[in-house]
């Protein structure tokens, strides 16, 4: 009973700190529409089994996690164990029916697990920069080089606010002055 009470209290503490922790119900992108193709994505991740996300197509997925989110480009391991608490999954860039593979061997799992890996890397190397604004610019550099800015723009400030641990109002202000923030404000 006293861990319902904490769960309980938890859950209204990141609430009124972070209204918007209904996100995971209801993704909205940028444009207005309603991510769907997501929900198919996530069940086959909970299914237990392991995909490689197709590496020779410019996509990805971005994961969300209880409180945080985790990219997995080309040509990384998604699935199984590993993604069995995902509540959310956000596919960017060319969709389609090859965006999740299957492994035909282990050589490919594994080599599949080390790419993984390398993603959970790059985002880790621009989290450990203290200035919050730096991080977000850091992330959307990142993503612009790899996925046309049109895409990006159409991404949710949350998705990026969990990859890098800062709060959506710091992506959107982030995004609005853009490289004007770092002469600007020094936080």
């Amino acid at each position: 009973m006293d861990s319902e009470q904490h769960r309980r209290y938890q859950t209204s503490m990141l609430s009124t700190y972070y209204p918007e922790t209904s996100f995971l119900d209801s993704l909205v992108m940028s444009d207005g529409t309603e991510q769907s193709q997501g929900s198919d994505i996530l069940t086959r991740l909970h299914s237990g089994e392991v995909f490689i996300v197709n590496s020779r197509r410019r996509n990805g997925l971005i994961l969300f996690k209880r409180y945080h989110a985790e990219f997995a480009g080309p040509g990384a391991a998604v699935g199984g164990d590993y993604d069995c608490d995902c509540q959310r999954a956000l596919p960017i860039g060319n969709l389609s029916n090859q965006f999740l593979l299957t492994p035909e061997s282990n050589e490919e799992r594994q080599k599949a697990y080390l790419i993984r890996r390398q993603w959970i890397r790059l985002i880790k190397q621009i989290t450990e920069n203290p200035l919050p604004g730096q991080r977000v610019q850091k992330i959307l550099d990142q993503f612009e080089q790899y996925f046309p800015p049109e895409i990006v723009a159409l991404l949710p400030d949350v998705a990026f606010a969990l990859l890098v641990g800062v709060l959506p109002q710091t992506v959107g202000i982030v995004r609005r002055l853009g490289s004007e923030m770092n002469s600007k404000f020094n936080y």
